[in-house]
């Protein structure tokens, strides 16, 4: 019997004009290792490649690098990865500002050979398909060991014969690449906004009147110190062992700020629902661990909560006013917990906090307003999203699956 031939290595989505079978090559044949002598560590103008594939950007330095450390002189166009950080998707182009910069070696650059498209190669690389399953296999797991530079012009990359479809797909994601930077400064902006607008709509430390406040109130008593406990009772949360929750259950199990969410469907983690059980309309909030001080508004009926958070439910003041001014008091929080014998959050780190309180008529009105920003950076934040996952989707289909090999 004939041995079965190869699947031909096609992507599912083309361009209608290119039909011809994509050629399947080590990284070698495309890409030249770049050794410019440069400057010593301690002038060196450096830059560094920033994870998930946030590009290459001026490295800042608090303290100046050792002049015994060599540096390379590295050229706009030229690729670049982090022979640390493959597995954690740093890759990039050197753009052309950065020119002239410089990198150990630790930051190989390669120059890219005309045949190959450089924007191309960036977007096949940051694939997970590709960075995962070539980065395993040099570091036989152990995710610490470099990837150095003869393992990485080892692998194999499948390419269009024709130059013309590369520039075709790098110029396809491209585009999708400026509307998600796009949208996601249009998200940054709001966030700026909102915050700007807090610390107006917020009294400063030691002071008991805001710089802006709503035509109706300009008249209106001070706000009034009151410590959190006068407005606010504290639930703690309760640690439970792995077979006191599973896949499903009465309420989910939130163990930290990582599975905060007010979607049910989201929930991986169930329990039974308890006496240590969040409520809708609470604020949670992060005690200990990564993340303290972090803050989350609950809009589903009930959580169960790890000790790693506490509930925060208002008795005398606007729930939704309470989740807005603990959001000040997040660097307050963070400075707490660090002075503490054990990092973290005791319950008398946030009860005792005396925070100016005005009428509930204003903090309705704070609290609405906050509130409206909020679901309009939420609003811009999903569609951010939306974006990332159709380019996502996209890009499976681009490219050939390393699978059908």
């Amino acid at each position: 019997m004939a041995k079965a031939e190869k699947t031909a290595m096609v992507p599912r989505l083309r361009f209608p004009e290119f039909r011809e079978a994509w050629e399947e090559k080590e990284l070698r044949s495309f890409l030249t290792e770049s050794r410019i002598p440069g400057s010593d560590g301690s002038i060196a103008k450096k830059l560094t490649v920033k994870l998930w594939g946030r590009g290459v950007f001026e490295k800042a330095e608090a303290i100046k690098g050792s002049a015994s450390t060599v540096y390379y002189k590295r050229k706009a166009g030229q690729f670049i990865y982090s022979k640390l950080d493959f597995l954690n998707q740093a890759f990039g182009v050197i753009p052309a500002h950065l020119d002239g910069f410089e990198s150990t070696v630790d930051l190989p650059c390669f120059d890219v050979d005309a045949r190959l498209n450089s924007r191309f190669l960036l977007e096949y690389v940051q694939r997970k398909d590709f960075y995962k399953r070539f980065g395993e296999i040099a570091d036989g797991g152990r995710k610490a060991k470099r990837i150095q530079v003869d393992s990485f012009l080892s692998f194999q990359i499948v390419v269009p014969k024709e130059k013309k479809e590369q520039q075709k797909i790098a110029d396809c994601l491209g585009s999708l690449d400026e509307l998600i930077a796009a949208q996601g400064r249009k998200v940054e902006a709001l966030k700026t906004y909102k915050r700007g607008l807090m610390q107006q709509l917020f009294p400063r430390e030691g002071e008991t009147r805001p710089r802006l406040r709503f035509p109706v109130f300009r008249d209106a008593p001070e706000w009034k110190g009151k410590k959190l406990s006068a407005v606010v009772d504290l639930v703690s949360g309760l640690h439970l062992s792995p077979d006191e929750y599973s896949t499903v259950g009465d309420v989910p199990y939130f163990t930290g700020p990582s599975d905060f969410t007010n979607d049910v469907h989201f929930g991986t983690k169930w329990t039974r629902e308890s006496t240590n059980t969040a409520k809708e309309h609470d604020t949670l909030i992060t005690v200990k661990g990564s993340g303290v001080g972090e803050v989350w508004y609950l809009e589903i009926t009930s959580v169960a909560m790890g000790r790693q958070l506490m509930a925060v439910r208002a008795k005398a003041c606007l729930s939704r006013f309470i989740f807005q001014l603990l959001l000040t008091k997040r660097s307050r929080f963070e400075d707490l917990a660090a002075g503490n014998l054990i990092p973290g959050l005791a319950r008398g780190d946030i009860l005792n906090i005396v925070a100016p309180i005005p009428e509930e008529d204003e903090q309705r009105q704070i609290a609405g307003c906050l509130s409206s920003l909020d679901a309009q950076i939420a609003t811009e934040a999903d569609k951010l999203e939306t974006l990332k996952t159709h380019k996502a989707g996209l890009m499976q289909q681009l490219f050939p699956s390393l699978e059908n090999k």
